[in-house]
């Protein structure tokens, strides 16, 4: 696994790269993990986290930034041994890119999955080439979504980009209890999220102020969960609107805890527009929530308009659809039944499955 980001730094590739580490383990791979995130050693030594080694090879920069030109120095013979190399690329991922073209160089073989939609940086990565000259070498590309494979596929010009979706471990999110009947009128909505622009939480409050004007009898409340740089902003907002009664920031919180938050929520709501998975809006769909996303965020992947939530094309509508949850009760017990019953296909059995399949496509890519 070659990666910028991993624990203990907590974010979507963070956990999702230890997970399927785990999980694959578990199935009897030997697993090791190349990273730039600092941990428990000093530079360049190996720690063993969860029964998995670490290469921890950042170093300690302000900002906790990602930054070591020098990290894929030796790394050609730490990688001899290996089987496969499986890269994960973010929106900027350098280490990662530089182990593309050192595995490229190896001809050892290589799986690459895009865990970010490229947007704007579209044309700059087709006009660089690199992206493209890899895939058509024999580097296997994939996406967390279809919505992030997409422009990869106009952009490799030919060889196949495939799904390798975000895993779940769907018992674990089950809901073991019912959500409390409180009785009390109030329609509780919930979002978990990077405070960062790019996933939109000033547009969320907004919305939300909008969905209790029109909904006053509903007893509207919203709680975001998650920290980033435009806290500041957001809580501006919160106060320019008079919403601190009904709006609530308590910061990043454990995954037991966020269980229990959705478990006393009716609703979960992702305004992120460049989503290219959305493993908490995930989350919150097998613990039962109707889900409202943007049309064409990676929310697509596991949220069917009308059936188990709903999706918008902009963010008027995504006021409109917040309100129908909000005056319809009937509409989100209808959406939380499906949900209870039916499994996404991004379980963590299916999801490795996957991986395996991506794994066996690179080496027969390779020769």
């Amino acid at each position: 696994m070659l990666t910028d980001c991993y624990l203990p730094r907590l974010g979507g590739i963070e956990v999702q790269v230890a997970d399927l580490s785990a999980r694959l383990l578990a199935r009897g791979h030997e697993v090791e993990v190349f990273t730039l995130t600092p941990g428990g050693v000093a530079y360049g030594h190996v720690e063993i986290l969860n029964g998995i080694p670490v290469h921890r090879l950042g170093l300690r920069l302000p900002r906790q930034l990602l930054v070591n030109p020098l990290a894929t120095r030796g790394l050609r013979d730490e990688l001899k041994s290996f089987d496969v190399a499986h890269i994960h690329m973010g929106v900027v991922s350098p280490f990662a890119s530089d182990c593309g073209f050192l595995t490229t160089r190896m001809g050892l073989p290589t799986t690459m999955t895009w865990h970010c939609v490229l947007d704007r940086a579209e044309g700059a990565v087709r006009a660089a080439g690199v992206v493209r000259r890899w895939a058509q070498s024999g580097m296997a590309m994939n996406a967390v979504s279809d919505v992030a494979a997409t422009p990869l596929r106009r952009i490799v010009d030919g060889p196949p980009v495939l799904v390798l979706p975000n895993g779940i471990d769907i018992q674990a999110w089950r809901p073991t209890v019912g959500r409390p009947l409180l009785g009390d009128g109030i329609v509780r909505f919930v979002s978990a999220m990077r405070l960062e622009a790019r996933k939109r939480p000033m547009q969320l409050v907004e919305a939300m102020a909008k969905v209790r004007a029109a909904a006053p009898r509903a007893g509207v409340r919203l709680e975001i969960l998650g920290e980033g740089s435009e806290r500041p902003k957001v809580e501006r907002a919160i106060a320019r609107l008079g919403a601190q009664d009904w709006i609530s920031l308590p910061g990043r919180v454990p995954r037991e805890t966020l269980k229990e938050r959705y478990a006393a929520s009716d609703v979960f709501v992702s305004p992120s527009v460049l989503e290219s998975f959305g493993i908490a809006a995930l989350e919150a769909r097998v613990a039962g929530l109707p889900i409202v996303g943007r049309v064409g965020s990676g929310i697509s992947e596991f949220v069917t308009d009308d059936v188990n939530g709903f999706l918008a094309d902009d963010d008027e509508e995504l006021v409109r659809r917040l309100t129908t949850l909000a005056v319809h009760p009937s509409v989100r017990s209808r959406m939380t039944a499906y949900n209870l019953k039916n499994e996404p296909a991004q379980s963590w059995d299916n999801v490795v499955q996957t991986a395996e399949s991506e794994y066996a496509r690179a080496i027969a890519l390779a020769g």
